[in-house]
């Protein structure tokens, strides 16, 4: 994630000094009117930035091998970005696609997402631009990609086996993922007053809160790392959950992205793809092959529509064929009739009676 975010609160972020004025225009029309989250607002800005990087090669107004942080877009002006044409746009997905790592169709997707919400804003809000070059351009919907998980016993072998010189911090954060499918976002943001009782209030995407229920391993852990957070003598950030034992500030997304990959490690479960946001998808998981309902596990992960919840129903069927292609006689080829003799009648099949006479 760029810099762009305040690691030390997610919430904000740094002022945009690279890129052109009508960006900037556009992203903090998305933060301030349509309240997107901080993170979301990030993704535009990385993938506008990229485009308009890629812009200025094509006009030709850098060295084909200029790095790309070395390229300045301060000076792109509202008529540079009206000479923008579909082709431009094609062109830069084609680009994009050969050269970023990971699901092609999804990396398509979402960089045009952001240039169609930019080209839209300068089309229809702000009347900067006569037509909007990304109109009627669509890649398809890219297939959807089961989410990947740890089994129950995994998780048990996290909690299992941690290592570190702050046990109960990072076991009540292993612990909180694990059962609460929180997003990393939602976990670096808690404070000490989003508790009550036996709930705790998140806030997640679009400063939208909830109220999740903790169960007693969610309890014990928080009341364990608790007492040993009040015993810390340099506490900086008081209303943060999760500080720093070394400087008592709250952690930052990052910090929090090691520490569980160092768990992950120590229970013998790294280079398998596992991260703070694949524990959230095992909660899910679990709490839907425990029983939960679909309606309810929609509002303990906030999900906007149940749509995106029933991404779970397919983990289930999906165990289902495994299940049966697991048979022993799964692999069995199709077995040819063998050729016989004709058949000879059956003294005993009922057509015909002992002293060979035909039966009535």
């Amino acid at each position: 994630m760029s810099s762009y975010i305040d690691v030390v609160h997610p919430e904000r972020h740094a002022p945009y000094l690279d890129i052109p004025d009508d960006v900037v225009d556009y992203l903090h029309y998305l933060d301030f009117v349509k309240l997107r989250s901080p993170r979301t607002v990030n993704g535009y800005y990385l993938d506008l930035r990229g485009f308009f990087r890629y812009m200025m090669q094509r006009w030709q107004r850098v060295a084909d091998d200029t790095p790309p942080e070395e390229i300045d877009l301060t000076g792109i002006t509202t008529a540079d970005i009206r000479t923008i044409t579909k082709h431009d746009i094609f062109d830069f997905l084609d680009h994009a696609r050969s050269a970023d790592n990971g699901p092609k169709a999804l990396q398509g997707a979402r960089k045009l997402s952001a240039l169609k919400g930019f080209f839209n804003y300068m089309c229809t809000q702000v009347n900067r631009l006569p037509a909007n070059p990304t109109e009627n351009i669509s890649l398809g919907s890219p297939a959807r990609a089961l989410p990947k998980y740890l089994t129950r016993d995994e998780a048990v072998t996290l909690l299992s086996n941690i290592q570190s010189d702050f046990y109960e911090r990072d076991y009540c954060i292993l612990t909180l993922f694990l059962n609460c499918g929180m997003r990393l976002a939602e976990l670096v943001t808690i404070d000490m007053g989003d508790f009550r009782d036996d709930t705790i209030r998140i806030v997640g995407k679009g400063s939208k809160e909830r109220l999740v229920y903790l169960n007693d391993a969610c309890l014990d852990a928080l009341q364990r790392y608790k007492k040993v957070r009040t015993s810390l003598p340099n506490l900086v950030d008081r209303d943060a959950l999760f500080v720093s034992k070394r400087t008592g500030k709250r952690l930052s997304a990052r910090r929090i992205e090691q520490i569980v990959a160092r768990c992950l490690q120590s229970a013998g479960l790294s280079g398998r793809g596992f991260s703070p946001h694949k524990l959230r998808h095992t909660a899910a998981t679990l709490m839907y092959q425990g029983g939960v309902d679909m309606l309810a596990l929609k509002e303990i992960l906030g999900h906007e529509n149940v749509s995106t919840t029933q991404i779970y129903t397919h983990i289930n069927r999906e165990q289902l064929k495994k299940a049966v292609a697991a048979s022993p006689l799964a692999t069995q080829k199709y077995v040819e009739q063998k050729p016989s003799a004709p058949d000879a009648p059956d003294p005993n099949d009922g057509e015909y009676s002992p002293d060979g006479s035909e039966s009535r």
